[in-house]
């Protein structure tokens, strides 16, 4: 038997080995080759890494995206603090079809050349960063900025890149807008067309920082990510997966940037230390800045209804280089129905439950954007037939073509502004109010603040958020709460068109002697809705915004509210484009909390909100006055 066995190994080891090759190679030790570079043979483009010199000496970090055979192409030059590799990469694929973000997949099967540069201090580029770094002067005592460094950049790609024809253009989404717009401050003489869509302009009045005194702290977890390191590597750590939770227990916002260990940085202490429209923030603006410059350069700025970040600054901007624009062919403006950078993405067909009925953002860059930069930058391309302003109407979901903005406007535009009373009873019409003594009263609890949206609040970042869609929530949840008072009208019996800027005009007195002021402009769709049944009784906002009551006379010196007396207040609302269709109902909210993107009023007037303390938050009666003499209103900007 044993025998049997030895000799049944020794016959399987002699066929074994027979199997083998002559010639065979120990097997390798690591199944991951030593040298290996893939292959770029089937590629449709290439990029072209480079680092460009500063007049400082600094050198950014550029990516060039070419695509093969272009010849004598512009340069669509767009800078970023979000990383310069990030920004063009879609997909792993050989075709920049597939491989670059929508955008600039179009613009290169247009023809263009991408470069993509990481703004100074940020991922793989030289120098510090500051955050939406101010042009040299009082608040920028270096010798270079977001102009310089733009004039630099184009200059060398101009005089470095063979493929081009000379011109460049610039585009940049909420900072890449900012960056957009700082490079027509001083613009290089190659630079022949901007698009700044959604673009940082200013802090205080109502973009990334604070809306008209009161501060978003949701720009803390921005700037954790931007400035805790170079490449955003870090991401705030809250301790309850609903954040309305953890920004009460915190307390004040000084108290939770010490809790999240950032009470440091410098990007917090800048506006914690100006808390008020000082000299800091005026300086700043970019509205203010390039009304002063000469238009030199065609301009597009593209704005989203819907933009939960920076909705103050394109419509700003637009109407600031306005009045340079003689001719009414160098400054355009786009409204879309979009959030913050929607126009960018694949899909401009919905938000949240809300239907356009087509894909409005790529219908916008293939009509408006690329003919846009077409005209300009390409040397044989035909004038462009775009109006000065084009504007989706929301509710009708239609496009428009205007030849100004705003179409409706208290003086001087096509129609009138209409106000619409606050009424008795929670109503609202067009009849100014006749009764003697009228308010609306609500009990306004710091403890227990009204929040933006449904709980639970997610983080800004986290995985499952739906940030980028809050502004279309339905607002029924607030209307539900005894700290919210609401005014709807009677059913429309024909349809109300606005296009332009709402103002609430409204008169208020609180029992405290600070108070901040949120006012909702809703349309409420029917309660039997046969086109979607599920927006049955929706309630959707259209336009909303806070002011820090401590701001009503002059943003820039607060003062106490005088206790139990009725005040005066104005809010420029959001610009808007839109139709309230018959059948609908108009409807305004008021409530003095909008928490946690904002932070809490104590309504205890204080010298600094950033440092309020736990006894400084109390209750406080609000009133909303009706009355003859007091007549709350909004003015629409109704177009006849």
């Amino acid at each position: 038997m044993f025998a049997r066995r030895c000799l049944a190994a020794l016959l399987a080891s002699t066929l074994a080995a027979a199997a083998l090759p002559a010639t065979a190679e120990p097997l390798p030790i690591s199944d991951i080759p030593a040298d290996f570079k893939p292959s770029d043979a089937r590629k449709d483009f290439t990029i072209r890494e480079v680092m460009i010199p500063m007049r400082d000496g600094v050198k950014l970090h550029v990516n060039l995206v070419i695509p093969n055979g272009v010849k004598n192409a512009p340069i669509i030059f767009s800078r970023t603090p979000y990383s310069a590799d990030r920004a063009i990469t879609r997909l792993a694929s050989n075709t920049y079809k597939l491989a670059l973000p929508v955008t600039y997949a179009e613009l290169a099967e247009a023809g263009y050349i991408i470069a993509v540069q990481d703004v100074r201090g940020r991922y793989r580029s030289e120098g510090d960063y500051v955050v939406a770094r101010p042009l040299v002067g009082s608040l920028n005592p270096a010798n270079t900025d977001h102009s310089t460094d733009t004039w630099d950049s184009i200059d060398w790609l101009v005089k470095n890149v063979p493929e081009t024809n000379g011109k460049v253009g610039t585009i940049g989404v909420s900072y890449g807008g900012f960056t957009t717009l700082m490079s027509l401050v001083n613009p290089h003489p190659a630079l022949g067309a901007a698009v700044p869509i959604n673009p940082l302009v200013d802090g205080w009045v109502g973009d990334d920082w604070f809306h008209n005194g009161a501060y978003r702290q949701s720009f803390l977890d921005w700037v954790y990510r931007m400035t805790a390191d170079k490449s955003s590597k870090y991401a705030l750590q809250f301790d309850r997966y609903d954040t309305y939770e953890s920004w009460l227990r915190a307390g004040s916002a000084s108290d939770m940037a010490k809790q999240l260990g950032i009470e440091e940085f410098p990007i917090f202490k800048k506006a914690a230390a100006h808390p008020a429209y000082d000299a800091y923030w005026q300086g700043q603006a970019l509205d203010k800045i390039l009304a002063k410059e000469p238009l030199k350069v065609p301009t597009l700025h593209v704005h989203s209804l819907w933009d939960q970040e920076d909705i103050y600054g394109a419509p700003a901007v637009y109407k600031a280089m306005e009045p340079k624009d003689t001719a009414n062919a160098a400054n355009y403006m786009i409204i879309g129905p979009w959030q913050h950078g929607q126009s960018n993405m694949p899909s401009g067909t919905k938000l949240g439950a809300i239907d356009f009925g087509s894909n409005t953002s790529a219908w916008y860059r293939s009509e408006v954007l690329i003919p846009f930069f077409d005209a300009h930058l390409k040397n044989d391309a035909p004038k462009a037939d775009l109006a000065p302003v084009t504007a989706f109407e929301t509710g009708a979901n239609v496009w428009h073509r205007y030849d100004r903005w705003p179409m409706s406007c208290a003086s001087g535009c096509p129609s009138q502004s209409k106000p619409i009373y606050l009424q008795t009873q929670g109503g609202l019409g067009w009849n100014a109010p006749t009764v003697r003594a009228a308010f609306a009263e609500y009990v306004a609890d710091p403890a227990r603040p009204v929040t933006y949206r449904e709980r639970p609040i997610l983080s800004t970042y986290n995985p499952d958020t739906s940030w980028g869609r809050w502004l279309v929530d339905d607002q029924r949840f607030a209307e539900a709460r005894p700290d919210v008072v609401t005014f709807v009208s009677e059913v429309l019996t024909e349809d109300v068109r606005l296009a332009g800027q709402p103002i609430a005009k409204f008169f208020a007195s609180t029992s405290g002697t600070d108070s901040d002021w949120v006012v909702k402009l809703i349309d409420v769709y029917p309660a039997e809705y046969a086109p979607a049944p599920e927006l049955a009784g929706y309630e959707l906002a259209i336009s909303m915004d806070i002011l820090r009551g401590r701001y009503r006379e002059d943003p820039s010196k607060p003062s106490a509210i005088p206790a139990n007396k009725v005040v005066p207040y104005e809010i420029k609302l959001p610009d808007v484009s839109h139709r309230f269709l018959k059948g609908h109902r108009i409807m305004v909210q008021i409530q003095s909390s909008w928490f946690p993107l904002y932070d809490r009023n104590p309504q205890t007037y204080v010298p600094n909100i950033f440092f309020a303390k736990p006894e400084d938050y109390k209750k406080a009666t609000q009133r909303i006055h009706t009355s003859a003499q007091y007549p709350s209103r909004i003015e629409l900007p109704v177009v006849e």
